[in-house]
């Protein structure tokens, strides 16, 4: 089944589903541009790692990212640690210290294959790098690097919530951007701002001069990852998405629902 939603659908965003979304779609932008950029380029899954702290350590659940514990040692839950029973002490209280945690997210680079070097890099982000917090500074401070360096760079932003990533000038407000930097062009960018009512626009993936750049068709990718994981057995239409969305949009959410038979 297809999602009801002409673009992107953001029940898709909820914490649950992100995860899955996030992995799947990586995985299909890779498969499919794959062939267009062969023989001369080759797309790699790279991860960026960095460790929490307390005040960050909530990224363990936020979609996208995997958390591997820092030692071999059996990993206690909130749940079970509120259990435990500590030694009796004289006026002694029970608090919980700060855990730190390794965070991986996963991102796409397409590298030259004589060279070896990295042309171009795609992010699709996180949670985690929309709110204050070490994800997003690592995402930031990668982000900067990779504008001072050769590499283009191709920042996909699925998420309404959260706060988006810094540009100058004046920008228009949009649920969604796709954000296509080109190196030769610096210091400016192509935007393409987009709103839960549109599709999902398409992009020229940035490759070296003259090199032709293939279309991406980010729309097509995400029906076919919805369609693969089956996400319509996983979404109740009958709520509210989260984050909500706007009145304006809620109200033509609900009518597009209602027409599809997925609410009463």
């Amino acid at each position: 089944m297809a999602s009801p939603f002409p673009g992107m659908d953001p029940y898709l965003e909820d914490r649950e589903l992100w995860p899955e979304v996030h992995h799947r779609l990586i995985t299909a932008i890779a498969i499919a541009i794959g062939p267009h950029i062969r023989p001369k380029y080759r797309v790699a899954i790279e991860k960026r790692t960095y460790l929490t702290d307390a005040e960050d350590s909530v990224t363990v659940e936020i979609p996208d990212i995997a958390v591997l514990s820092k030692s071999s040692k059996p990993d206690f839950s909130r749940s079970a640690a509120s259990t435990v029973t500590l030694p009796a002490l004289s006026e002694a209280l029970k608090v919980r210290v700060p855990m730190p945690e390794t965070a991986r997210e996963g991102y796409l680079e397409i590298r030259e294959v004589a060279s070896k070097s990295v042309v171009t890099a795609i992010e699709i982000l996180s949670p985690a790098n929309k709110r204050a917090g070490k994800g997003r500074q690592a995402y930031l401070d990668k982000r900067q690097e990779t504008f001072a360096s050769p590499t283009n760079l191709v920042e996909i932003d699925l998420l309404r919530g959260g706060e988006a990533m810094p540009l100058l000038g004046e920008v228009p407000q949009a649920d969604y951007r796709i954000l296509v930097y080109r190196r030769r062009y610096r210091p400016f960018a192509e935007l393409h701002p987009f709103s839960v009512r549109d599709e999902i626009p398409k992009f020229l993936l940035p490759l070296r001069s003259p090199d032709v750049e293939p279309e991406v068709d980010l729309q097509s990718l995400l029906a076919q990852v919805y369609d693969q994981a089956g996400f319509d057995s996983a979404v109740d239409y009958a709520r509210e998405p989260v984050p909500r969305l706007k009145k304006e949009d809620r109200d033509w959410a609900d009518a597009l629902l209602r027409d599809k038979g997925l609410r009463e």
